[in-house]
């Protein structure tokens, strides 16, 4: 069933509820109109029998079934008023019957024992419990109410077929700007085109649908930008490293014709530059994860995460004589801990990479906050804004091992935690200061 088709139903359906109930409301309120004008009448004669009121006729009915003074047609005396003339009903009863093809509204009273009655010319009272029963023709009003179901059957046919040629043609216009908004969004599709942007039009739903999709599209070209340059500076910084092994390869073919010191030196620098692309390869891969990790979501203790770090660090340091100092507070925050893990490493790399040979590094954490110092040169004021663009590297880090894409995992992992990584130099190692922010809780 196509959405259009439900907006017709819907709109027929909505008719087709608010005529029943208008037709039903017309019909009741007529049907006791009318019941309660032909039931005061009755009420009205038998308060003044004399009088006759709208026509009611009555008799009386006694305890022996029989009418004095008048007889009556067959069916006029039943078993319920005889109940009311033995008494074994009281008070007073109005009810619709047929009798003898006619419709009539009666109203039967029970009577007590001397009560006060009219026989032709003569009063008296009664000696026994009796019935005094009035009739009203009834036949010209349900004559009327069916007079009046007729015109309402009419009424609400016109009424649906009305609501339905209005509701076809109020959802070809009300989803035909819909229409438009699916044809330029398979266009897009077909042409893959994702610099396109779809009209905004007004400040209504479908503006808003055109402004969600137009900020979709944006999103989705960023990210093949992104792709695209990602690819472009990953094959720059691979040419390199292959251009090197090629070319000691090719040195390498000649081995017999090297001294042993020589070939040694090959040897080492070529299993240098398959750990460099080794290296490159798996930051590569960290970075095209994106912000979607597959690892759980957990409360973690950050000084437990940054200890753990620590503690892999120092082997690390240990070769350059590089002391690395720790001061860790307790606290929580939420994340996948493979990915903190990552990210703190990284920095630690970092710190032991560019301090020298019997220095110090600083490691706290305390409120959500590590921060990680080192005694290097730092980060020159100009190169804050591009330390964590991927394969980014200052003039003095270009001639060190590395593929400049540490930084930017740190940065990529902190916006997946919704925190903040900040640099800056520190007051007493005199060298960098990296600030990574988290939520606790």
């Amino acid at each position: 069933m196509t959405f259009r088709s439900r907006v017709i139903a819907a709109t027929v359906v909505a008719a087709a509820l608010a005529v029943v109930l208008a037709s039903l409301t017309s019909f009741l309120s007529t049907r006791n109109a009318l019941t309660q004008s032909v039931d005061e009448s009755l009420q009205q004669a038998a308060r003044n029998p004399d009088d006759n009121f709208g026509g009611a006729n009555s008799f009386l009915v006694l305890a022996d079934g029989t009418t004095p003074g008048i007889e009556v047609a067959a069916g006029f005396v039943d078993a319920t008023v005889t109940k009311f003339a033995k008494g074994k009903l009281t008070g007073g009863l109005f009810r619709t019957v047929v009798i003898n093809n006619q419709t009539l509204r009666e109203y039967i009273v029970g009577l007590p024992v001397g009560s006060p009655i009219a026989i032709g010319n003569r009063e008296g009272t009664t000696s026994t419990t009796a019935a005094d029963v009035f009739i009203a023709p009834f036949s010209g009003q349900i004559a009327e109410l069916r007079n009046l179901v007729r015109t309402l059957l009419f009424v609400s046919a016109g009424v649906l077929l009305l609501a339905l040629s209005l509701g076809v043609l109020l959802a070809r216009a009300a989803l035909h700007p819909l229409e438009d908004v699916t044809d330029d969004i398979e266009d897009i599709a077909e042409t893959s085109d994702m610099s396109r942007r779809l009209d905004e039009g007004d400040v209504d739903e479908l503006g808003r649908l055109r402004r969600t999709f137009n900020r979709l599209l944006g999103t989705v070209e960023d990210s093949q930008m992104l792709q695209r340059q990602l690819v472009l500076d990953a094959s720059h910084e691979l040419r390199t490293p292959l251009t090197s092994l090629r070319t000691n390869a090719q040195v390498l073919s000649r081995a017999q014709q090297l001294a042993p010191e020589d070939l040694q030196q090959l040897t080492d620098d070529m299993v240098a530059q398959v750990d460099e692309l080794a290296a490159l390869v798996g930051d590569l891969a960290e970075l095209a994860r994106g912000e979607r990790s597959e690892g759980p979501v957990e409360r973690l203790r950050l000084d437990d995460v940054v200890e753990e770090c620590v503690e892999t660090a120092r082997t690390y340091a240990r070769i350059k004589n590089v002391v690395i100092e720790s001061d860790l507070e307790t606290s929580m925050v939420v994340g996948r801990r493979d990915r903190l893990v990552r990210a703190i490493s990284n920095l630690l790399t970092n710190a032991i990479k560019f301090t020298p040979a019997g220095s110090e590094i600083r490691v706290s954490t305390a409120g959500g906050v590590i921060t990680v110092s080192d005694s290097g040169p730092g980060v020159a004021p100009e190169d804050v804004a591009l330390i964590f663009n991927r394969f980014w590297r200052s003039p003095t880090s270009r001639g060190l091992p590395g593929s400049g894409l540490g930084l930017s995992i740190v940065d990529q992992v902190v916006a997946e935690l919704d925190g903040s990584v900040n640099v800056d130099r520190d007051p007493e190692l005199g060298g960098a200061r990296f600030s990574i922010t988290l939520t606790t809780v």
